[in-house]
């Protein structure tokens, strides 16, 4: 029984013993702790954009495959590959000998019965001619007149003008080619303008409109933004894809854009005022978000928030967090709630850059 209670006791010691030590290295490495240096950035009001991205295809304002309307040979071709031309310049210039010859034809028979109509009008006015005769000589001169429309029209065809302004592509004949309706003669493009279509899904219907604001960047002009406007918006959703066709107009003066292009297109539904925070001092935690706060005193605070539009690293809070209040950005996994820190401040620029971006929807 004696050897039991001394055991006891022995064992009381030893215990009492390990919590005091335990309880000195506790306090020790509490006090050796050192204080975390985090960068914060303060929360700031920024004009920001509810967006929606697609990509388009570019193409011309007026585009046409130039081809002739009858069969004949070229004679003369006025142009070369790539020239920019005027609306009305002759292009190309058919064999129209035969049809020339045609047209003289054609005046001459209208001239001959104009003048025999002169002749018997005084004869008719006196009746020594029957007014039949009157009305024979006209319906000749109809049916005259009538054959030399078609000759100047058959003319007409053998010569090849521009319908309007733009740049023609490559020549695909030769002088003496014999050309067929439908022969590819080259292409001609009006480029001053370049219409972007693109495909939005439908439940951004309600907010489409005429003159909506559009930004676009190709592959082919990197960094390069070209902005136009919505002008008009398809009748009818693709039950495939369940999206909308939607045209914007580019301006394109320096005709660097060229039908045809990929373009990434950003149209702009509205822009307003927005509390934003760098997306890195975001803590998701389950379905909830948090941000550690930087009071007065240098110690952290956690608080959780509400966030809205999302974009390049940047997040629109909407509750939880005020203007200019210091949230921190990195070393967030350095620190706890209650934790005393050295407070070093973002970059203040490149907030303001990416800011002015946006978030998309």
């Amino acid at each position: 029984m004696k050897k039991i209670i001394i055991l006891l006791i022995i064992l009381l010691i030893a215990w009492f013993s390990y919590r005091q030590v335990s309880s000195e290295n506790i306090t020790i490495g509490k006090k050796q702790r050192p204080i975390a240096n985090v960068v914060v950035a303060k929360a700031a009001i920024e004009l920001i954009r509810d967006e929606v991205e697609a990509l388009g295809t570019s193409k011309a304002n007026e585009s046409i495959t130039v081809t002739p309307k009858v069969t004949e040979v070229a004679s003369k071709i006025n142009f070369e590959d790539g020239d920019i031309v005027k609306k009305g310049r002759l292009l190309v210039q058919l064999q129209d000998t035969e049809y020339r010859a045609r047209v003289k034809v054609a005046k001459v028979r209208v001239r001959d019965h104009m003048r025999e109509l002169d002749r018997i009008r005084s004869l008719i006015t006196s009746q020594t001619i029957a007014e039949l005769e009157r009305d024979r000589l006209q319906t000749l001169i109809d049916t005259a007149n009538a054959e030399l429309d078609q000759a100047q029209a058959a003319l007409a065809d053998r010569k090849i003008f521009a319908p309007f302004n733009g740049r023609l592509g490559l020549r695909q004949i030769s002088v003496g080619s014999l050309l067929t309706p439908g022969t590819v003669i080259t292409t001609l493009d009006d480029i001053s303008v370049i219409k972007l279509d693109f495909s939005v899904p439908e439940r951004f219907l309600q907010s489409l409109a005429i003159g909506k604001q559009v930004e676009a960047s190709a592959v082919a002009f990197p960094g390069e933004l070209f902005s136009g406007k919505v002008i008009s918006i398809d009748s009818r959703i693709n039950p495939i894809t369940r999206a909308v066709t939607v045209r914007a107009k580019l301006p394109n003066g320096d005709n660097r854009l060229m039908p045809g292009m990929l373009m990434k297109v950003t149209l702009i539904q509205q822009s307003r005022e927005a509390l934003i925070l760098p997306e890195s001092a975001i803590i998701p935690i389950q379905d909830r978000h948090y941000v550690y706060l930087v009071n007065d005193e240098n110690v952290i605070v956690r608080r959780q928030v509400s966030l809205g539009l999302r974009k390049r690293g940047w997040v629109e809070v909407l509750d939880g967090v005020k203007l200019d209040e210091q949230v921190v950005i990195r070393g967030i996994l350095k620190v706890r709630p209650g934790d005393k820190v050295k407070v070093q401040l973002s970059e203040r620029f490149s907030f303001l850059k990416e800011a002015k971006v946006g978030p998309t929807v």
